[in-house]
């Protein structure tokens, strides 16, 4: 072989591996110098396009408490208002910033949200609401819902707990008719007890009959002694609900305002009572009824129910 013919051959081949690493290099995105596929269309959540400034704050308002935010870089700064678990504060820390960003956040209700953030001198929306994911659109969840699981949920996801507690106010059937409580032109009870998937949903109504606004402080859940005399003291185990749908402060005159509480399914030991009590703030209405075990065991599946978006 030549040296010409030589030269010319090196040449080739070094033209060629330049090739392929300007190949390798400019990656599509599919391949990742291994076997892999792409990510499927039907499982990408859709970010919003968000716009920032470093002399004025933008206000995300979200249908549920913040339970999570990640920032994709230290050029925007966010946090929770004070006083309102979620209203979500954003702006720009570096002024004129140029390379965009991202930013994620999760609810309590389980709805995921995606923003892709950029500088702008003058934003065109500074305060945003965020729909609720149950809000469908031709029958369809939007794309923030995603399947989130949260610890004290245990194998639900806070997705289907919202949707059944929904699901329960939206059908309205009285199933317990024999569990309330009624003094002071007020009437505290029960409608039905559900289960699901390791929760209890109690479907509760507060009806007032007087003129008068009946402002809510808290409701307990609380497992008693079954019998006790007023010289005995009462051993009881405090309950906290997990979530509550319909959960509003104030019952207005002639009204009635249904809430659905969801607690971790338990039963009742042998001499006691679940007791369920309405507190009024600033007030002394204060309602209470009992559940026994025998109307626990008796809540319905809520494997039969019509889901309703």
């Amino acid at each position: 072989m030549n040296k010409t013919l030589f030269t010319l051959i090196f040449a080739l081949l070094m033209l060629g591996a330049g090739t392929l690493s300007t190949a390798y290099a400019q990656s599509s995105g599919d391949l990742y110098q291994g076997l892999t596929r792409g990510m499927p269309d039907g499982r990408t959540v859709i970010p919003y396009g968000l716009e920032v400034t470093f002399d004025k704050t933008t206000h995300l308002i979200f249908p549920a408490p913040i339970r999570y935010v990640d920032l994709g870089s230290a050029n925007i700064v966010a946090s929770r208002a004070e006083s309102a678990e979620n209203v979500l504060r954003v702006k720009a820390s570096v002024k004129d910033f140029e390379t965009e960003t991202n930013m994620s956040v999760i609810c309590n209700d389980g709805s995921f949200y995606a923003f892709n953030v950029k500088y702008a001198n003058e934003p065109e929306k500074l305060s945003l609401e965020m729909v609720d994911f149950l809000h469908a659109s031709e029958g369809n969840l939007p794309s923030n819902k995603a399947d989130i699981y949260f610890k004290e949920l245990g194998n639900e996801t806070p997705t289907l707990v919202r949707l059944l507690m929904s699901t329960i106010h939206k059908q309205n059937k009285r199933l317990v008719k024999h569990i309330s409580a009624k003094q002071f032109g007020m009437q505290f009870g029960l409608k039905g007890i559900y289960v699901h998937n390791g929760l209890l949903y109690f479907h509760t109504f507060i009806r007032n009959t007087t003129n008068m606004r009946y402002q809510i402080d808290y409701v307990t859940f609380k497992v008693v002694d079954k019998a006790v005399t007023k010289q005995t003291a009462i051993q009881e185990t405090i309950l906290q609900p997990l979530r509550a749908y319909n959960d509003l402060a104030v019952v207005a005159p002639k009204s009635e305002l249904r809430t659905i509480y969801a607690l971790e399914a338990f039963s009742l030991p042998e001499g006691k009572i679940l007791e369920i009590s309405l507190h009024e703030l600033n007030g002394g209405r204060t309602l209470t009824f009992t559940v026994d075990n025998k109307d626990l065991v008796r809540a319905r599946a809520i494997d039969d129910l019509e889901l309703r978006f």
